[in-house]
């Protein structure tokens, strides 16, 4: 299995910068991202929701901060959101 784990700085500044073709090109079973700095309802682009992966965004609380994603071409038995911790929350 292989798994990557990037930090974007911005999933939207790296989608111009063409992350989601080298994502393509990486056969990734998994990829978690951090640092998306993005809502979901930001994220219309069909590119934000690549073809062949289940796609799991968690927005951060505070607009343009932190926020994290999960692609994976298998479906998780569970998505949690969140560490069940309102501080580290």
């Amino acid at each position: 299995m292989k798994v990557i784990s990037v930090n974007t700085n911005g999933i939207r500044a790296a989608e111009r910068k063409g992350f989601f073709g080298w994502l393509q090109k990486q056969k990734a079973d998994v990829v978690c991202i951090q640092e998306t700095k993005a809502a979901i309802a930001q994220l219309k682009a069909r590119d934000f929701f690549p073809v062949g992966h289940h796609v799991y965004y968690n927005d951060a609380q505070k607009a343009g901060y932190s926020g994290v994603a999960v692609y994976s071409r298998v479906r998780p038995d569970q998505v949690r959101y969140g560490l069940g911790h309102p501080v580290f929350d």
